[in-house]
């Protein structure tokens, strides 16, 4: 934390500096539960904390999760599916996208058909909505697809 200096006194009626608290430099810091700024070591009484997130961040933060998110990587060879289907070979900033949103259906969070690989952009696109779900569940379908039909032939 930075302590702050103002750049001219307060004209408190209590006579103190706010920046300074009885000639000893005050830090000030963001409260975690009302989003004001505080003096450190002030108790706020906001009751409970300003959580972001939702149960979805929570769900995402399992090691079955991340386990799951390898695993969809590797079946992907590490390749935005929809790049490839584009014939192209995206290989940075690859992302795990749910197709159907975690929020709207907790029970296909482990789902592999509706998790796909994508990079930085088309998961922002697929996240808006610009790229239609049905391509997405047809990509991730394929891709499990030739997965079994390459661990069948092994």
């Amino acid at each position: 934390m930075i302590p702050i200096t103002p750049d001219s006194p307060n004209g408190s009626s209590h006579g103190l500096n706010p920046f300074t608290m009885g000639g000893v430099l005050a830090v000030w810091k963001c409260c975690s539960r009302c989003g004001k700024i505080h003096t450190q070591g002030f108790t706020c009484h906001a009751g409970k904390r300003i959580y972001r997130g939702g149960s979805e961040r929570t769900l995402r933060s399992t090691y079955k999760w991340t386990e799951k998110s390898k695993d969809i990587r590797d079946k992907a060879h590490y390749l935005c599916e929809v790049c490839k289907a584009e014939g192209r070979l995206t290989y940075d900033g690859v992302e795990v996208h749910h197709i159907t949103k975690v929020k709207d259906n907790t029970d296909l969070l482990l789902d592999d058909y509706n998790l796909i690989c994508l990079c930085t952009a088309h998961h922002h696109a697929a996240d808006h909505n610009q790229i239609d779900k049905e391509y997405l569940l047809s990509l991730a379908r394929q891709r499990e697809n030739d997965f079994k039909n390459v661990q069948g032939a092994l």
